[in-house]
């Protein structure tokens, strides 16, 4: 893997392990059971899916791609779930997902110490991250992961079995 930064040389592998992640994540949800709620206390799989998908659009527009997540209204900010509001499909933000993943690949691959230094206030004012592109790009990629961890759970709350990190060598993103 060559990248023109080797700032992401943590990122890019993680970023990819996620791309395979999603689809087995998601393996076995339908339509109907990705709309479950437990307790009426969690979100549901769809509302964590476009939160997933969203964290794509995020990254994307950090390194220039124009591209404007269609759902944005309803993820933006890990906005919160609102039982008044129309979600997509699963089989819709798998799309938007598979749309959004290898633009951004490749510009993480393309992405330079230059721009990734740039500053980017995200508003947590924590003396220790300094606020530029490269560490919301982290926060995002640790955003995906806390989302993962939330479907894991929900498929054993849905008596599905626990995510397998089966590798899909045709996903090159």
């Amino acid at each position: 893997m060559e990248t023109a930064s080797r700032k992401l040389d943590i990122i890019i592998p993680a970023y990819r392990m996620h791309s395979q992640s999603f689809k087995n994540a998601l393996d076995g949800i339908t339509e109907e059971t990705g709309l479950k709620r437990i307790d009426n206390k969690t979100n549901h799989v769809v509302w964590m899916t476009g939160n997933l998908v969203n964290c794509r659009y995020w990254i994307g527009n950090l390194l220039g791609i124009e591209d404007k997540d269609p759902y944005e209204d309803l993820f933006k900010e890990g906005r919160a779930w609102d039982e008044n509001l129309d979600y997509p499909t699963l089989e819709e933000l798998k799309k938007n997902f598979a749309y959004i993943s290898p633009k951004v690949y490749q510009k993480l691959l393309l992405a330079t110490d230059e721009q990734l230094d740039k500053a980017f206030s995200f508003g947590m004012n924590i003396p220790f991250v300094p606020e530029n592109v490269l560490n919301m790009i982290g926060m995002c990629i640790g955003r995906e992961d806390y989302l993962f961890g939330q479907i894991g759970l929900m498929r054993k709350m849905l008596d599905l079995k626990g995510m397998s990190y089966d590798i899909d060598f045709s996903i090159s993103y």
